[in-house]
């Protein structure tokens, strides 16, 4: 019955900012556009880091996926 728990390390978008070397704005609106998970304390936004990671290592797939079908056209032969 000892089961352990993985608790995400959980940081503010100022500790976020400091850690990554990117502004605040930038990661608030990483948090505000849904690409990095996130709960909100307060007026507090807490993210988790290892989504943050993710994203800047690996980028947005989903959003780069739908702009190669929108640039993509038919050819007539």
């Amino acid at each position: 019955m000892n089961k352990e728990i993985d608790v995400p390390c959980m940081i503010t978008i100022n500790e976020a900012a400091q850690i990554v070397k990117l502004a605040k704005y930038h990661i608030r609106q990483l948090v505000l556009q849904d690409k990095v998970k996130y709960v909100k304390a307060g007026r507090k936004y807490l993210l988790n880091l290892d989504s943050l990671i993710n994203y800047l290592q690996n980028g947005d797939k989903k959003e780069r996926k739908e702009n190669n079908e929108k640039n993509i056209r038919q050819i007539r032969a």
